[in-house]
C-alpha cells in the first residue's frame, strides 16, 4: 500500500501511475489526484494546452498519423453503435447478431456486402422497431416502392409478363385473396 502526497488515502500500487528516478518507483500522487490537478490546469490553461498539443502533432507528424490510424477503427465502431442506440435502439452487437442470423447477407436479396460496404438497418417505426438488415440496393428498393405490398406484387406481375401485358394476373390474384379473406372471416 502506499500513501497519495495529495489525498492522503492509502492506495493499491495500481492506483498511481510509474515514475522513474522514485525510489518505489511510483508518482507520489495517486491517478485520480493526478487527473483532477491535469484536468484543473486544462480549465485554467486551455489555450496553451491546444496550441502544444498542434505544435507537438507538426513536430511529430508520422507519429501522429500513425497514432490516429490505430485509434480509426476503434472510434468508428463506437461512432456506429451510438448511431445505432440513438437512432434504431439497437447495439452494434445486436446488429451482428441479427446479421449473423441472416447468414451475413442481406435479408432480401441474400447477397452479402460489397467490401467497405455496411449495409442498412431496415426499420419501421418506434413501436415496430428493426425488422431486418438490408443492402443499400434493397433498402432503397422498398423506399421506391413505397413498401406497399400490392404495388411490390404488381412489380413481380410486370417482371413475370416481361414487361406490361394487360394479363390481370395481378388483379386475378388479388380478387382471390379477398375472396379467401372473405370465407374465413378476415378483414383487410
Amino acid at each position: 500500500m502506499k500513501r497519495c502526497t495529495k489525498c492522503g488515502e492509502l492506495k493499491s500500487p495500481s492506483d498511481f501511475y510509474a515514475a522513474k528516478g522514485t525510489k518505489d518507483g511510483l508518482r507520489g500522487d495517486c491517478k485520480a489526484c493526478f487527473a483532477a490537478r491535469a484536468r484543473e490546469w486544462y480549465r485554467n490553461n486551455r489555450e496553451k494546452a491546444i496550441r502544444n498539443a498542434a505544435d507537438w502533432r507538426k513536430a511529430n507528424l508520422e507519429r501522429a498519423r500513425a497514432t490516429r490510424r490505430a485509434r480509426h477503427p476503434l472510434i468508428r465502431e463506437r461512432l456506429r453503435d451510438q448511431h445505432l442506440q440513438r437512432t434504431f435502439g439497437i447495439t452494434l452487437e445486436e446488429y451482428g447478431r441479427m446479421l449473423e442470423a441472416q447468414g451475413g447477407v442481406c435479408a432480401v436479396c441474400r447477397e452479402p456486402p460489397r467490401p467497405s460496404e455496411s449495409f442498412h438497418v431496415d426499420h419501421r417505426d418506434e413501436r415496430c422497431g428493426v425488422r431486418g438488415i438490408l443492402c443499400v440496393r434493397c433498402n432503397n428498393a422498398l423506399g421506391q416502392l413505397r413498401e406497399d405490398i400490392s404495388i411490390a406484387e404488381r412489380a413481380v406481375d410486370y417482371l413475370a409478363c416481361d414487361g406490361f401485358v394487360p394479363s390481370g394476373r395481378y388483379e386475378l390474384r388479388e380478387l382471390a385473396i379477398a375472396r379467401a379473406r372473405g370465407l374465413v372471416g378476415v378483414s383487410g
